[in-house]
């Protein structure tokens, strides 16, 4: 039996006959039907509460939300066919759910700009408030800098290495009960409220150092207390991600267990640590509570020494300004204007903490290919 092949027209491909559209995806709504009908439903939404005379962007956002899934869901069950509608209305919801989540971040920091942008200048970032009194119009936010870096960067010099070495010990080491002690406790601290740490190193203060005796080392205990069960837990689920294959590997080529996390481990997982020990860091950098109990809030004068008396850090500093603002007349202005200021301040030194850390995830992670 023989086979006849058809001769190809001129200029047409010899790859074969082409596969038809399957009909699942034969009738599709256009790409720009989605965007246009959201549209559509805002305008409808707006111009309905407009009529109504009860126009207010929160009821019209979630108005035209609503509509739109109704919309888009009834257009694609039409127009394509029930799977295609159902994930549709999914993924609506799924936009829904993600904006609900980032317009208060966004109202948030926009809030913050305006109203810090109008007294963050150089002058506030490099002055102190020493000798500054509540009605002048002068004073910054140099020394609660200082303060905070001070006291965070002592924090991390004293809860990292406790905190990863407690992360290898459950994933390396851990066996039996020990280890299911250890990891119960580190669940207990994650829950403890700050205030209860800013007490418990200031009755420890008290028995080591006697009564009154507030600096930046008891405040950087404190928050000591609340970032070790972070950092144990970050840790220990990047820890966990490393391949037990790469491990294996140089047990294989006789390298001892302690060379192996040391070389092979924490390497490669470097950049999930750097991440989790920032996220403790910025956890921690806000904290009122315990600095008021531990490093005190009546400092205004530049002190890098942690040992060395009272230590304002820019989370007092805006607590300070906030209760500043109920005195009458232009000190409670003046007040309010560097309470916003030092919030942005605040704000930007935690961007500036995860941007470093993102560089060092970068730069340290191992390379691929």
């Amino acid at each position: 039996m023989t086979t006849t092949t058809q001769p190809t027209a001129a200029g047409s491909s010899d790859e074969g006959p082409r596969l038809q559209t399957s009909g699942l995806y034969s009738r599709q709504l256009p790409p720009y039907f989605p965007p246009a009908l959201l549209a559509i439903c805002a305008a409808v939404v707006s111009g309905a509460f407009f009529l109504l005379g009860s126009f207010h962007p929160v009821p019209v956002a979630v108005g035209t939300a609503l509509v739109y899934l109704v919309a888009i869901t009834a257009s694609s069950a039409v127009v394509e066919n029930g799977r295609r509608a159902k994930d549709r209305l999914v993924t609506g919801v799924v936009y829904c759910c993600f904006a609900i989540a980032i317009v208060p971040l966004i109202s948030l920091l926009s809030t913050v700009v305006v109203y810090g942008i109008e007294r963050f200048d150089l002058y506030f970032l490099s002055v102190s408030m020493n000798g500054v009194i509540p009605s002048m119009d002068a004073g910054g936010v140099y020394h609660a800098i200082v303060g905070t870096l001070v006291i965070t960067g002592l924090a991390t010099v004293i809860s990292v290495p406790i905190g990863l070495m407690t992360a290898v010990y459950i994933v390396e080491y851990g066996r039996g009960r020990l280890k299911q002690a250890i990891t119960f406790f580190v669940d207990v601290m994650t829950g403890i409220p700050s205030i209860v740490a800013g007490l418990f190193v200031v009755a420890l203060w008290i028995l080591v150092f006697g009564p009154g005796q507030t600096n930046g080392m008891a405040g950087a205990i404190a928050l000591s207390v609340l970032m070790i069960p972070v950092v144990v837990r970050s840790s220990e689920e990047m820890l966990r991600l490393v391949p037990n294959e790469l491990r294996e590997a140089a047990f294989a080529l006789g390298v001892p267990k302690w060379l192996t996390i040391v070389k092979v481990v924490l390497p490669t997982a470097v950049a999930g640590l750097t991440t989790g020990i920032i996220l403790a860091l910025a956890r921690v950098i806000g904290e009122t509570a315990p600095l008021i109990l531990t490093a005190g809030m009546a400092s205004t004068r530049i002190n890098a020494n942690p040992l060395e008396g009272d230590m304002m850090s820019l989370p007092v500093f805006i607590y300070k300004a906030v209760r500043d603002m109920g005195l009458s007349g232009e000190a409670g202005v003046y007040a309010e204007e560097r309470a916003w200021a030092a919030a942005l301040t605040l704000i930007l030194v935690v961007m500036l903490l995860f941007l470093t850390a993102r560089l060092v995830s970068r730069f340290f992670s191992p390379k691929k290919g």
